[in-house]
């Protein structure tokens, strides 16, 4: 994709080399996420285990998930700020609610 500055090179600049940038499409502020799960889309509710008791244990949890980006998500429902969870894959631990971590 071809770029084109109006105005002046910025300093530093070199004309006719490669430049890495990001497009930001939508920012959102004040939102709660976490790293994006092993699994789950955007707009949908999952299981996570969230720890607790000094990081001894993990209990499931449902988690509703917002937006998305490729390394983030969205928290809507179901963690507070301060909360911990596993995002890993954890469909081997499908049939426990508590799981004990060592």
């Amino acid at each position: 994709m071809d770029v084109k500055l109006d105005g002046p090179l910025p300093p530093g600049a070199v004309p006719d080399l490669s430049v890495d940038g990001t497009i930001e499409i939508s920012h959102l502020t004040n939102v709660l996420y976490v790293g994006r799960p092993a699994f789950g889309q955007s707009g949908s509710t999952i299981s996570l285990f969230k720890l607790v008791n000094g990081r001894a244990q993990a209990v499931r949890i449902k988690v509703e998930l917002g937006r998305a980006s490729v390394d983030t998500v969205q928290i809507i429902k179901g963690l507070a700020v301060g909360d911990q969870v596993i995002l890993s894959d954890m469909s081997r631990w499908d049939g426990f609610d508590r799981i004990r971590l060592e």
